[in-house]
Parts: structure tokens; sequence; C-alpha cells
């Protein structure tokens, strides 16, 4: 993919979630799913949050690709590294996580992650945008742009505090509200809930070595000249 259909596809995406992050804030507002976002708002969902994530990177891509357009490589190293910090760590390993999780926990059982009702108001294009394209745009992105990878022990800290918030907000909003955030934990003794926020972390480290491993596998041979992209 040329350089200019990169950054028109960027900004294309950035769009799209951008439109998102606005239908998800007016879904909020309508009556009808005022209890869906009670006691933590829209924030206490990961594919949510996700979102969100998601148009900040493209945001930041989007940055990236115009000042090399207009200044050249070596004037925005720091806004590359980031690019490629927030990819590596939390992009790539977030939305393969929302993508897997959701689809395993909802073709086992819907009930424990996405309950019918839901159906009635929020579309299914909806559904598949907030839980099936994230991976997609992931792996295009992995496709047509070179991504250098920090240290191990850089990505799997930020990884890994990011997790950690998550988890933490979870439970504190069941310990204020009496409620989970997801009908899962319900149903789970306090050991299984355990055992599944450790089996979580477990699959979000593999989605970064996966996301490392794909890298690599399509731009090995290129990344040590491509540090600056």
């Amino acid at each position: 993919m040329m350089k200019t259909s990169t950054c028109i596809y960027h900004f294309i995406v950035m769009s799209w979630y951008i439109f998102l992050n606005y239908y998800v804030v007016q879904v909020k507002n309508d009556p009808k799913t005022c209890m869906l976002f009670k006691n933590g708002g829209q924030w206490k969902y990961l594919t949510f949050l996700n979102l969100l994530l998601q148009a900040i990177f493209f945001g930041v891509v989007c940055l990236d690709d115009v000042l090399k357009r207009i200044k050249g490589k070596k004037d925005i190293k720091f806004i590359t590294a980031f690019r490629d910090l927030l990819f590596s760590s939390l992009v790539f390993p977030v939305s393969t996580f929302v993508f897997l999780a959701f689809w395993s926990l909802f073709l086992y059982d819907r009930d424990f992650i996405y309950p019918k009702i839901l159906d009635t108001f929020i579309p299914i294009w909806f559904n598949h945008a907030m839980h099936t394209f994230i991976l997609s745009f992931s792996l295009i992105e992995i496709a047509i742009k070179p991504h250098h990878y920090p240290s191990k022990k850089i990505g799997f800290i930020v990884t890994f505090i990011s997790s950690f918030f998550y988890t933490t907000r979870v439970l504190w909003i069941y310990f204020e509200s009496g409620t989970w955030v997801y009908p899962l934990f319900a149903k789970l003794s306090p050991v299984n809930q355990a055992l599944f926020f450790f089996v979580s972390y477990i699959f979000v480290f593999s989605f970064y070595l996966l996301g490392e491993k794909l890298n690599h596998w399509k731009w090995g041979d290129v990344m040590q000249a491509k540090k600056g992209e």
C-alpha cells in the first residue's frame, strides 16, 4: 500500500472510531439503555474503553503520517515511538482479547456477556463494530505498517499496568454497588473469579507476543532499517 493511500486509510479508520465513540454517547443517553450504564457508566466496559483506545491510537497514527510527510522521519521519533508502544502493548492485545473473549462467551452462553435483550436497542452492526471489526483493523495495521516493538520488559509492564487497573476498577465497582460489570462473575465462586482474571492476564500477554511474532513475520528483515518509521 502506497504512503498516500495508507494515510487515507488511517484517516478513514480514525473517523470510524470517532463516530463509534460518538454513537456510544447516544446509546448511553437513550432512556432504554440507562440501566446498562448504571454504576460506572460506559467506561466500566472494556469494549467501550477499547473503542476509545482505538480512536486515540489512530489519531496518533494520523498525526505521525502527516508529520512524516511534512517534516521527515527524524523530527518525530517521539510520536512514532509512542505510536508503536500503544499498538504493541495495548491496541493489539486488547482488541484481540475483546474479540476472542466476547465471542467465546457469546457462543457458549450469551447471557454471560451480552444478554439477548440488548439486541432490542443495540443494532447488530454496532455489536460487530465493537467486537468483530476491531481485530480486523489491528491485523490490517500489522500488514500495512511495520511497528518497532519495545523491549519485552517495557511492553509487559505497560500491558500489566493497564490490565491491573481495569481489574481493580471491575472489583471496585462490585464492592461499591454490589453488582458485577459482567453477569458471568455472579455465577463464579471467588476462587473461579480469581482464576478467570489470572487466565485473562495470560491471554493478554500471549496476544502481546502474538502481535510481536506477526509483526516480525511480516517485517522482520526491514525492522532495523525502519525503526524511525
